[in-house]
């Protein structure tokens, strides 16, 4: 087997339980962290602290993927449809700074897309999109208790009532794209 053609993305869309859930399914990505960016507090946020929505960190995941199965548009594409991107700070029941939409970019290629994206998704929204799109400055892993969440907790209630609705949109959208 030949090297991978490996590149990362890095994305909020609210609770991060329910992003990791989605990206997992997908063929093509290798990896899925749970973790917090955005902020500006120095040092490694924990979880109590950015829930407290005073570090400015957002909830993301970071995804390692093989470009040469799935692109970067295709998992943008995925994204913004997978979670509401016209709520401000906010994805169903979970409100605060720390659940808003964004977009972290890894270089000027990826801002480009995910602005190109933005535009085409627009469309099928009856509201403004607000995602943010923004440079990536640092990436901190969330405790290990968040990693792989809902593959380990899927009997809990959050998991049955908001992850797996989402999961359900997401193999009706793009079950070509799935494992």
């Amino acid at each position: 087997m030949g090297a991978k053609n490996l590149q990362l993305a890095t994305f909020g869309g609210g609770c991060f339980w329910c992003t990791e859930a989605v990206f997992q399914e997908l063929k093509g990505v290798e990896k899925v962290e749970s973790g917090y960016s955005g902020g500006n507090v120095p040092g490694h946020p924990t979880y109590r602290e950015i829930c407290s929505g005073l570090t400015g960190h957002a909830e993301v995941v970071q995804i390692t993927f093989d470009t040469d199965v799935i692109s970067y548009e295709d998992i943008l594409f995925i994204f913004m449809t997978t979670h509401d991107p016209t709520t401000l700070n906010k994805q169903g029941a979970d409100v605060g700074t720390q659940y808003r939409s964004v977009i972290y970019y890894h270089d000027e290629n990826q801002k480009a897309i995910a602005e190109t994206v933005i535009n085409e998704v627009s469309k099928l929204y009856d509201h403004p999109i607000v995602t943010e799109v923004s440079p990536l400055n640092v990436f901190y892993k969330a405790e290990e208790y968040h990693q792989d969440y809902y593959r380990n907790n899927k009997e809990q209630g959050y998991c049955n009532f908001v992850i797996m609705p989402k999961l359900s949109k997401l193999r009706k959208l793009y079950g070509d794209k799935l494992k």
